[in-house]
């Protein structure tokens, strides 16, 4: 990776963006913070070592291509150009096919399907220019094989697996690869909460996962492209 460029992180205030930007850091990248809420990037930069060249950009609209190029248009002033894009982005709601499914498709859609869309979109130019980029989205396992009550959920999933595909195939020339990680059950806070009777010790850590997107955002990934990769194993 050009070192003098730098790594788009959306979501980086979450648990799993947050673990991508501290492990990226520990790294020496320089990183773009993307996040709706500015108060969870200043925390963030408080964490990271004195040395992080980072931009944090709050507020942009995922879902809006003009929002999206802007936010890329800042980060290629910055640092000259974007070798990866890691999209942490997403949303998640269950309920069965009824009534309320085609508001919740519409959700779900939107959240997960059309954000990693819109981002990918505004990044490619860059990337294109300089004949290098990496791009990573978040997946999940049942946008192979969707349970009950996964309805909307599971098809925005298989959607983001589909577009990676689609950018894999047409990006392969401009080494350009493109991939998406299908995670078990992320250890947060948040889902120990809301699973507080759940067997845990086969969750999988922010950390672990942000370790695997290092390594495919990084030179050593080259002939990794249009992969969807089941994170679920045990640490």
């Amino acid at each position: 990776m050009n070192e003098q460029k730098a790594v788009i992180v959306t979501g980086a205030g979450g648990n799993l963006g947050s673990a991508v930007v501290r492990e990226l850091a520990a790294g020496g990248a320089k990183l773009v913070c993307m996040n709706r809420s500015s108060q969870e990037l200043e925390v963030l930069a408080g964490d990271l070592p004195a040395s992080t060249e980072f931009l944090s950009i709050a507020g942009t609209d995922l879902t809006d291509y003009a929002s999206c190029a802007a936010a890329v248009a800042r980060a290629v002033k910055r640092f000259g150009g974007v070798s990866a894009l890691v999209n942490t982005v997403g949303g998640f709601q269950m309920g069965p096919v009824g009534p309320d499914a085609p508001a919740q498709w519409e959700t779900m859609m939107t959240a997960n399907a059309r954000t990693a869309l819109t981002i990918s979109a505004a990044v490619l130019p860059t990337m294109k220019a300089s004949g290098y980029g990496r791009i990573v989205h978040v997946a999940a396992a049942p946008g192979l094989k969707a349970g009950p009550n996964q309805a909307a959920y599971a098809a925005s999933k298989a959607a983001v697996i589909r577009l990676t595909e689609a950018l894999a195939a047409e990006c392969r020339d401009d080494r350009i690869t493109a991939n998406c990680i299908l995670p078990g059950t992320i250890d947060t806070p948040e889902n120990r909460a809301v699973m507080p009777n759940a067997k845990t010790e086969g969750w999988v850590s922010p950390q672990s996962i942000a370790r695997l997107i290092a390594f495919l955002i990084s030179p050593a990934a080259a002939v990794v492209t249009g992969a969807a990769i089941p994170a679920t194993g045990r640490e």
